[in-house]
């Protein structure tokens, strides 16, 4: 008997051990080998999906992953027909339909010209991309789910009378999002170097002049035109740096009329179109001013370099709100969508107040931006940092829930947050970060930053419980690091969203923070929390994050790449 029980052990572990063998994973063959789709899709998100839509024979992940590239562009194609359709029976649709579809049609059209993008790079080459390159595309891949998960929220948040609208875009929206998930999963699998944010680079300084100041090398003509308006205000705006700032064209924007416009769209509509870095920054400066305006930067005005008279002295102000009919993506003051926007001594404000719930001061969905000495002001979701790769050097943040929120690949860098009074009833967490994907790029990370209550929040003797943040969406990745924190930071730290949603898969994390609320012994105990080492807090800096040493000097904002 122990006999026959051996020999049946024996055999079923041979059956096991053959069945690993004949069914190979992604990790135990070279990429190039042609595998079939169930072994293919077993490293993806959504194995299922990927299974019904990858063609049913033998292929590399390469050949898999420009498959799905291609299908994903031809869907989002298909889907823009399908928002396109909708928005054409408007005049039977309530307003906040027309508002959601009207914000689908702009991501669907930017998710086209990004999967372009993509499927050009991808047909280009079958092998391990340079660490540049494919965080390129990386990037994009996420962007496309980020924007696919904004137009899915606003459909999503529609009243009951907007069923018809819902029902035909949701499943579509849904297959498109699973469809680009799986080319994110492949892509990362094949083209992405597997050492990307591995080794911590050394830390390293750029740029370090004085607050404000940006070294602009212009033509002779662009030079005066700058000098008289400076000179006209008899103040200097900007002092030489030791990094040259390439400039190729400046217009002048102040409310008397003395400058070459009085509003701030005027002078975008007048800038060139579809620039390239290379040849230099079209410069809008922006006069000391209230400007009662929304401001939209548009995906084709590329290179626009936004420079104001200070904080609290060039203001651009609005009042949208969702409680007052908007969408939260509409409802920004500023809304940036053109790759390589800077902007520097302004302040944005949403003056809807607390009441009104969402009210976005401004909305980033541009890549390679930065924001520099600027000032966002707002309650309730006042800086949407919606997609791509950003940077915030210097820069003051106040609000109260989900103040900074969005899905980004984003650094902030010496800047102040100022969590202020709520309405009542009301807790505040400073982050709520938006990442649906384990394959994407995004998160926030604070560096070198401080957290401190407005007067009327410290008045209150901190009733008002203030969280690090907490997890808009089931993948969210926040990082605090070498930041102080103020004692209005509840103990535990981070706020659930809602039950256990989230807590095991987030990526929460500090590093090496100071001052009373910085204490993390009685954090919250999830097991996507974590208290880190600075080998680990160096994946999250600068120059690995946003790999920006490779396009930030080129800005002239001051950075540090590294630890501080």
């Amino acid at each position: 008997m122990a006999s026959k029980l051996f020999s049946l052990v024996t055999f079923s572990s041979f059956l096991i051990i053959f069945h690993f063998l004949s069914s190979p994973s992604l990790a135990d063959v070279p990429l190039d080998t042609p595998l079939p789709p169930e072994t293919i899709c077993k490293s993806t998100p959504h194995p299922s999906y990927c299974i019904s839509v990858l063609p049913h024979k033998n292929a590399n992940v390469y050949d898999f992953g420009r498959f799905s590239v291609q299908h994903a562009l031809s869907q989002s194609n298909k889907l823009f027909d399908s928002i396109e359709k909708h928005l054409q029976l408007g005049s039977v649709l309530p307003q906040p339909a027309i508002q959601a579809l009207e914000d689908c049609k702009l991501l669907a059209l930017l998710n086209i010209d990004f999967l372009s993008s993509c499927l050009e790079t991808v047909n280009k080459t079958s092998g391990v991309l340079a660490s540049l390159d494919a965080d390129d595309v990386q990037t994009l891949l996420s962007a496309i789910l980020t924007n696919q998960q904004t137009c899915s929220d606003g459909l999503e948040s529609l009243p009951s009378a907007a069923g018809s609208v819902i029902n035909d875009l949701s499943a579509s929206i849904s297959n498109n999002s699973q469809l680009c998930s799986v080319s994110l999963a492949l892509f990362t699998k094949g083209w992405v170097p597997k050492d990307k944010n591995g080794v911590p680079k050394q830390p390293k300084t750029h740029l370090r002049f004085g607050k404000g100041r940006l070294n602009l090398k212009m033509s002779s003509q662009a030079r005066a035109i700058y000098d008289a308006a400076i000179n006209h205000r008899r103040r200097r705006l900007l002092q030489v740096g030791d990094e040259e700032v390439l400039v190729k064209g400046i217009v002048v924007v102040s409310p008397d009329g003395s400058g070459n416009f009085t509003t701030i769209n005027a002078a975008i509509a007048a800038a060139p179109n579809n620039s390239v870095a290379s040849g230099g920054y079209f410069l809008i400066y922006v006069t000391a001013g209230v400007y009662q305006e929304y401001v939209s930067i548009a995906s084709n005005k590329k290179y626009l370099l936004m420079i104001g008279d200070g904080i609290n002295q060039t203001i651009i102000t609005g009042n949208n709100s969702v409680g007052d009919g908007s969408t939260t993506f509409n409802s920004a003051t500023l809304a940036v969508t053109g790759l390589g926007f800077v902007a520097v001594n302004i302040t944005v404000r949403n003056t809807a107040g607390p009441s009104k719930g969402q009210a976005v001061a401004v909305r980033n969905g541009a890549d390679l931006s930065v924001f520099y000495s600027c000032s966002f002001e707002g309650y309730q979701d006042t800086l949407y940092t919606h997609s791509l790769r950003q940077f915030y050097r210097e820069c003051d943040i106040y609000g109260t829930v989900d103040f900074i929120f969005g899905n980004a690949a984003v650094v902030f860098q010496n800047c102040n947050l100022y969590p202020r009074q709520p309405n009542q009833g009301q807790s505040n967490a400073i982050t709520a970060q938006g990442r649906t994907d384990p394959n994407q790029n995004t998160g926030t990370s604070i560096q070198n930053c401080t957290i401190k209550p407005t007067p009327d929040l410290a008045s209150s003797n901190f009733t008002v419980k203030t969280y690090l943040g907490r997890p808009w969406k089931e993948y969210s990745r926040t990082v605090y690091m070498q930041t102080f924190m103020a004692s209005l930071i509840d103990p535990a730290g981070w706020l659930a969203w809602s039950g256990d949603f989230a807590l095991s898969t987030l990526y929460y994390a500090e590093y090496n923070n100071t001052g009373p609320g910085s204490n993390t012994t009685k954090r919250v105990t999830w097991p996507g929390y974590h208290v880190i080492n600075s080998t680990v807090a160096a994946n999250f800096t600068v120059t690995n994050f946003l790999m920006g040493d490779n396009w930030l000097p080129e800005t002239g904002v001051p950075y540090t790449g590294g630890l501080i």
